[in-house]
């Protein structure tokens, strides 16, 4: 079952973030926006929720984290996990999920911390990494991730990071899902009861299905951080360009 947490939708307004993966440039930028953005409509209680993926690929995770862990928003603000920072947590536990963790952009979220990563790169010095890392992160960053939610619903929406499994109700989804399912999910037409917004698989643009949204669009790489505004019912997007 999921951590899930329920939110009432009544007078609030929406600001959910997708994927960041070590961009805090592009983080800063999508702050400006919300911060322009309330400026320009005002006159409603405000939240913000990102949706996972704040590590990784990236060049500065370690920033990304020590923005967030002080909530740079303004509004409230809940942060969702997602699988790679799963991972980053596991890896301080685990040091051989570096075998797959490296392949998905985790050198760069360790170099960010200042760790060495030539050894890294040829499958060797796993543990030292590891208890390298457990003393570079800041308490703070850890508390932060130890408060990130797998999943929130607000009114009639359903927030997680990658999706769900169709078919399963929303209560009673697997966390392993809701880091990383694509496929099943993402080819379902099945309606899941609330409409889901997540990340998780990135699009040149935003992502908007019958019984989804998708608001990845490769931060990272693109340079195209978004931010979906939910606000009485309707939708509308923030970009980093």
């Amino acid at each position: 079952m999921t951590d899930q947490s329920e939110i009432s939708a009544d007078d609030i307004r929406l600001y959910i973030i997708g994927d960041i993966h070590g961009r805090s440039d592009l983080l800063d930028r999508i702050v400006d926006e919300i911060h322009r953005d309330i400026e320009g409509y005002g006159g409603r209680e405000c939240l913000t929720i990102t949706l996972g993926d704040y590590v990784d690929r990236g060049p500065d995770s370690r920033g990304v984290l020590d923005r967030l862990s002080q909530n740079p928003f303004p509004t409230r603000y809940i942060g969702l996990r997602g699988n790679h920072d799963a991972l980053l947590e596991t890896f301080m536990q685990r040091p051989s999920v570096l075998d797959h963790w490296r392949h998905l952009g985790g050198l760069e979220t360790l170099h960010s911390y200042g760790i060495a990563v030539n050894e890294l790169m040829r499958g060797k010095g796993y543990e030292e990494a590891a208890l390298a890392l457990s003393a570079a992160v800041p308490e703070k960053h850890l508390a932060f991730l130890r408060s990130l939610k797998n999943s929130v619903t607000i009114g009639e929406y359903f927030l997680c990071h990658a999706g769900v499994r169709p078919g399963i109700p929303l209560d009673r989804q697997n966390i392993d899902d809701l880091l990383w399912i694509r496929e099943e999910f993402l080819n379902s037409d099945l309606a899941h009861g609330k409409m889901l917004i997540h990340g998780h698989t990135p699009n040149e643009w935003p992502e908007v299905k019958r019984n989804r949204v998708n608001i990845d669009t490769g931060a990272f790489a693109t340079g195209r951080l978004t931010c979906l505004v939910i606000d009485g019912g309707r939708g509308r997007f923030l970009f980093t360009e």
